[in-house]
């Protein structure tokens, strides 16, 4: 059986539409599906939708959290629940064509444990965020030891080794490509062409991303770390040459004239790269403060899945 995963977070206009094009992609393959819609403390009537959907349908299921957790512990939660021996993870705003999902289940078939969907054309997509993506994971590839696939989401089949495999990462901060990527196993790619959305608008704001980018790199790098111990050793060394300077114009040059600019832009580098090292490691110690916590990862408002399903 294959367990079909969509977070849902306000996505009432564009989601009646998305279900009949899974649906129907669905009738084409000969697994057994579910469907697991997981709503993300939607403030539309999502969850309303959401629930008539799945009156019509037994296969679908719903969990409705207890409120707006995020986007990749929505998708966590969905991981937890699922029954099938594969798991399809996908958006539900219709960017992401579900027709992929018969290349992607052939090459599972083929003995490959994860099959991500890369994107070779991304459309209603701004030239800046196709940019700033693309630099971004060529950069995170560059400070991490694992490889991250560029031009890929979320959008992915794995199967249930590589599901447990996951669950034993407890990390509250998730970043679920990372994490996958990070557990190794017979990985491979299917192309696709991203789509606009069927309606409404994005959820994954600028601020969200980059909140998804410090995850990222918090999580698989201790590069930012590195840098502030680098930069402090920088300054050392600038601020070494200028006091040797200080001293060969005041007593060999006879140029010397007390004054403040020299002081303050002084005074300003240093602080300003003491307060970047400061920063970086505050946001190490936010996640492991967050971890030590060990505050559930997500709460379950309501669901029609049988509370033992979940593992």
């Amino acid at each position: 059986m294959i367990s079909i995963v969509l977070p849902i977070y306000n996505e009432e206009a564009g989601l009646a539409s998305f279900v009949s094009e899974l649906s129907l992609e669905l009738t084409k393959t000969s697994e057994n599906a579910e469907v697991i819609f997981v709503n993300d403390g939607s403030k539309d009537n999502s969850l309303t939708l959401i629930k008539k959907i799945c009156e019509e349908n037994k296969d679908f299921k719903y969990i409705d959290l207890s409120r707006n957790f995020g986007h990749q512990i929505a998708v966590s939660a969905g991981i937890d629940f699922a029954k099938g021996d594969k798991i399809m993870l996908i958006d539900s705003d219709g960017q992401d064509p579900p027709a992929v999902m018969h290349q992607m289940l052939a090459k599972m078939d083929e003995g490959y444990d994860v099959v991500y969907a890369q994107r070779i054309k991304r459309a209603d997509e701004s030239a800046l965020k196709k940019l700033t993506a693309k630099f971004f994971y060529k950069f995170l590839n560059k400070i991490t030891s694992i490889e991250i696939p560029v031009d890929t989401g979320d959008f992915r089949i794995i199967n249930r080794k590589v599901a447990n495999a996951l669950k034993q990462m407890p990390e509250k901060q998730r970043y679920l490509r990372g994490q996958i990527a990070w557990l190794g196993f017979k990985q491979t790619a299917v192309s696709y062409e991203r789509l606009g959305r069927n309606a409404g608008e994005t959820g994954y704001t600028y601020r969200k991303m980059i909140r998804l980018a410090l995850d990222a790199i918090t999580s698989f790098s201790n590069w930012p770390l590195r840098l502030a111990t680098l930069s402090g050793f920088f300054c050392a060394f600038i601020g070494f040459f200028l006091i040797l300077y200080t001293l060969y114009a005041r007593f060999i040059l006879k140029q010397y004239e007390p004054g403040w600019p020299s002081l303050m832009i002084t005074i300003i580098f240093l602080g300003g790269i003491q307060l970047l090292g400061i920063g970086m490691i505050g946001e190490y110690i936010s996640r492991i403060n967050d971890n030590v916590k060990n505050r559930p990862l997500y709460l379950v408002g309501e669901t029609n899945i049988d509370p033992d399903a979940s593992n």
